[in-house]
């Protein structure tokens, strides 16, 4: 009886004792600042506390999760009853996107340890035109050397451009050179001549109607600059383009009858002796019922040249490609000895699988 009772007494004083510390109260303990933008800078926003305890609050530390975040608060004692401030103060530079951070509060109170959170979404700064137009071309600035159509269904003619800026003093005229070969690209520029500061627009449209490959396509055009026409890799734009056919109109009786090429994955080629050109073939079977139309029989190697039919009749029988590889590398040096491989697309109207990669091999002694 004596031991609970001393107990009791053990719980009763600690309980006073904890009635007497300081009690830290917040109005709130999490602010949102919504959307803000990095250029406006720096944002705050103050917390507000009260001291509901019987002793004097004394906030020993205050500490930010981020050394982008600071806080600021009452250093003093703060008396029963009386109120204190935490003003916490974010800096969004070169940080866009969501945050979230803690504020982590260390003191006397009944409570000792107490973390108060902020979050927001910063809002990047635009970016600056020295930045935006990085590729010069002469006086001329551009957003990119480079394009791409995407993969275009045959009939469709799509738009692509690019930004150009002149960040000089001076007004500039700008124009553009596309190659004989390329008439199934057409170019315009939006502004010419650009004064100082002002911006126009490279405009490019592919028409596939006119174009006569399938598959990967490069193109180029140059841009002329003060009546400058230089063909040379400075100014000269990359356009690039993959061509298929478009199944979507097909009705299901001529999905049915549709061909169907038959073709393995890997040939080896045999042997060569370096310097030589290698000839061989490779085999395919139309399995379907229409005959199997073979658009294109593409290689990025061009040592790698292959010769195909325009199209293969329904038949068991195989028919051929032929295949004529140079083993004179690009500076016309025959290649050295050990065994080498390249993939070739054979294109084809197989509307299942109108795209088949084909992996060669051979070895050069």
């Amino acid at each position: 009886m004596k031991k609970i009772f001393a107990t009791l007494s053990m719980a009763l004083v600690a309980v006073a004792m904890m009635a007497q510390q300081p009690v830290i109260t917040f109005e709130k303990t999490e602010h949102d600042f919504g959307k803000i933008n990095e250029a406006d800078g720096r944002v705050t926003t103050v917390f507000k506390f009260k001291n509901e305890g019987m002793e004097p609050l004394v906030l020993s530390n205050v500490r930010a999760s981020c050394g982008c975040t600071t806080p600021k608060w009452t250093r003093e004692p703060i008396e029963p009853g009386q109120n204190g401030e935490i003003t916490v103060t974010y800096n969004p530079n070169g940080r866009p996107g969501r945050f979230q951070k803690t504020i982590t509060i260390t003191s006397n109170a009944t409570e000792s340890t107490k973390r108060l959170y902020i979050k927001g979404e910063v809002i990047p700064k635009p970016a600056k035109p020295i930045n935006q137009y990085a590729v010069k071309m002469g006086e001329l600035s551009l957003k990119s050397k480079t394009v791409d159509f995407g993969t275009i269904k045959k009939g469709e003619s799509v738009i692509r451009e690019i930004e150009y800026a002149n960040l000089t003093q001076a007004d500039i005229t700008v124009e553009l050179a596309t190659r004989d070969q390329d008439n199934y690209l057409l170019s315009q520029v939006t502004l010419s001549p650009v004064k100082a500061t002002q911006t126009g627009k490279l405009v490019f449209i592919f028409d596939s109607k006119v174009c006569k490959n399938y598959g990967p396509t490069t193109l180029y055009a140059y841009v002329v600059v003060n009546g400058k026409q230089q063909h040379t890799d400075e100014y000269m734009i990359t356009l690039r383009a993959d061509v298929v056919e478009d199944f979507s109109t097909l009705t299901p009786a001529q999905r049915q009858n549709a061909p169907i090429m038959d073709m393995d994955t890997q040939f080896d080629l045999g042997t060569v002796a370096a310097g030589k050109h290698l000839k061989g073939t490779i085999s395919l079977k139309n399995s379907g019922t229409n005959a199997l139309a073979i658009h294109r029989v593409y290689s990025s190697d061009q040592n790698v040249v292959c010769t195909a039919p325009k199209s293969v009749k329904a038949s068991p029988k195989a028919a051929t490609i032929k295949v004529d590889i140079n083993t004179m590398d690009n500076n016309g040096k025959p290649m050295e000895p050990g065994k080498y491989a390249r993939q070739i697309l054979v294109i084809t109207n197989d509307p299942n699988h109108p795209r088949h990669t084909v992996n060669l091999t051979w070895t050069v002694k």
